[in-house]
């Protein structure tokens, strides 16, 4: 049986490449920045260009979200200061069409992670439907709290290690009063901000490479 091909979309740090790597499966990773470890296995440029390379899941862990969601939607009446109305409709049609060539994509499996999302970004996304899951990197072993947004299609939900913060807590032997942290939350401005921001979650990247491709696989098998 082929190994399946893994496309992971605006990825720079490799985390999620490298789980799929460390199970074998011929993963690669994708975005406008070069790769963080400088890998051989990221390709530096735009995703829309590599969709019809005949991949079996598109895992695209963190297309840019800032104008699609909630939080953001205050910016389409009230431009921060440097933009205007135009600039933040523009770079919203700009982020739902990466998103719906995405979600679109000619791949079997695709797995979107994103925000909730105000309704002008999902009246802007083809073949829109709402997200499949909700859930926690604490449930992963990734001792942190930032809600995760999956659009699936052909998968699964997740299936968490930790229904709740307290098992989650005794797993990882951490006092009964610890709390999840909020680095993502209380990042402070600068440089790098955003991009830090999009990092994800070594415990969640493994649980995606053994569940989701496990199913890209037997998909291959069918």
């Amino acid at each position: 049986m082929s190994t399946p091909r893994i496309l992971i979309g605006c990825e720079y740090s490799g985390i999620v490449r490298r789980a799929f790597l460390d199970r074998g499966y011929d993963a690669w990773s994708c975005d406008l920045l070069p790769a963080e470890d400088q890998s051989n296995r990221h390709i530096t440029g735009d995703i829309r260009d590599i969709l019809n390379d005949g991949w079996d899941l598109l895992a695209v862990m963190h297309p840019p979200c800032t104008r699609l969601c909630n939080s953001g939607v205050r910016w389409l009446t009230r431009p921060p200061e440097g933009r205007t109305l135009a600039d933040m409709w523009r770079a919203l049609d700009d982020g739902a069409a990466l998103f719906s060539a995405c979600w679109n994509a000619p791949i079997p499996c695709v797995a979107i992670e994103n925000p909730v999302m105000h309704r002008h970004a999902k009246e802007r996304i083809v073949n829109y439907r709402p997200f499949a899951q909700s859930v926690q990197p604490w449930q992963f072993g990734d001792w942190e709290r930032k809600r995760t947004c999956w659009w699936l299609r052909g998968l699964a939900p997740l299936e968490p290690d930790h229904a709740t913060i307290g098992g989650a807590r005794a797993a990882l032997g951490l006092p009964d009063d610890a709390m999840p942290d909020e680095r993502v939350f209380r990042m402070p401005p600068g440089a790098d901000r955003q991009k830090e921001r999009s990092r994800f979650f070594p415990g969640m990247a493994a649980a995606i490479a053994d569940q989701w491709g496990a199913q890209a696989a037997r998909q291959m098998a069918a």
